[in-house]
């Protein structure tokens, strides 16, 4: 870690975890976080969902909420980005605190329950992000909606104009009942509505599915027959844990979703499960537990076509971005695979 990083590091951690978060944003914005702008190569350059990117390694939703720092982070090396989640009115989520590291563990729990500005002032900054920069959108639900499919609708007619992507997220643990949309007939009306809705529009663009990590083998099955059967564009697994592995920090109780380091194995185990589901037809996205390139690179040989960060970013900073982008590419090159494609699912045996 470079040694300003490291600086800034242990100074934000000195603040409660929101509110470094908070600090961070507003860093990137006033230009005090060096970038490195894009990084790509002919091996590290790839397509997913018709989507051509410079890199396979994304920022997650979560880190810019309400897509306050699209500029910056269009240039820190990420190879495309997810904002939100964005929900059709403004919410405060739920109450502080409700965000813990758990330094022990390199891990991080968050109850926030998709606090964002709503869905159009983040429409009017999507409206001028960067040009270039691939980005989507993580469509939320109001906490008090009385129907949920027509907020994900909503979200994405307002803001389809100005994204690349958008992600149905039906796997957050902090929206009360959420995850009961990964049900194979909930999921297959939600997913037929939100597709309407998008073949609807002058901007088609790709559908994801974001899926929890704690679906078991019937649930997993289900949601490869209903993403097959709509046809959707991509999956990203996974969203945070419930589960409380073997833990050592003193945060390892408080109620929300897990993510981070301990999170690795379980979602690659998914992924790969996945995989073999889907047999290819559908490129799935892997998140969860990364924070090296070896990881990054374990994920796409069990069967991602790219990969996220999002809690990684917390301990070893912004540029562990470009680390692992770079990282990844020498061992693409190590390993004699030309492209990002040709290593996708090369060791997917390992993980079943």
């Amino acid at each position: 870690m470079r040694r300003y990083e490291s600086l800034g590091l242990r100074l934000l951690h000195r603040f409660d975890p929101e509110r470094a978060h908070t600090l961070s944003l507003a860093a990137l914005r006033a230009g005090l976080v060096p970038l490195p702008r894009q990084i790509t190569s002919p091996r590290l350059r790839t397509r997913v969902a018709g989507l051509t990117l410079p890199n396979p390694i994304g920022l997650a939703a979560g880190y810019d909420k309400n897509a306050e720092a699209l500029s910056p982070l269009s240039r820190a090396g990420f190879g495309f980005l997810e904002v939100g989640a964005a929900t059709p009115r403004a919410q405060p989520g739920n109450p502080k605190p409700r965000l813990f590291r758990l330094n022990e563990d390199r891990a991080v729990i968050n109850r926030f329950g998709f606090n964002n500005q709503g869905m159009q002032v983040i429409a009017g900054r999507l409206a001028n992000r960067p040009y270039g920069a691939i980005i989507g959108l993580n469509l939320g639900a109001n906490k008090d909606s009385g129907n949920r499919a027509n907020d994900f609708c909503a979200v994405l007619e307002t803001c389809a104009p100005h994204i690349d992507f958008a992600t149905v997220n039906v796997s957050s643990p902090n929206t009360e009942r959420l995850r009961d949309l990964q049900g194979k007939a909930a999921l297959s009306a939600l997913l037929a509505r939100v597709i309407e809705m998008r073949d609807a529009l002058d901007n088609r663009v790709p559908i994801f599915l974001k899926i929890a990590p704690d679906l078991d083998d019937a649930g997993l099955c289900d949601v490869a027959e209903v993403a097959l059967a709509h046809r959707i564009d991509a999956i990203i697994a996974t969203n945070t844990t419930l589960d409380r592995p073997d833990l050592a920090s003193p945060h390892r109780n408080q109620a929300g979703g897990l993510s981070g380091a301990p999170l690795f194995e379980k979602s690659t185990r998914v992924l790969a499960r996945l995989s073999q589901l889907t047999d290819y037809q559908i490129p799935l996205i892997g998140v969860g537990g990364i924070a090296t390139a070896q990881q990054a690179y374990d994920k796409i040989r069990a069967g991602a076509s790219a990969v996220q960060l999002y809690s990684a970013l917390v301990y070893g900073g912004l540029s562990l971005a470009a680390d692992i982008v770079h990282g990844l590419d020498e061992l693409l090159a190590r390993d004699g695979f030309a492209t990002v494609a040709e290593a996708v699912g090369t060791q997917r045996g390992h993980w079943l």
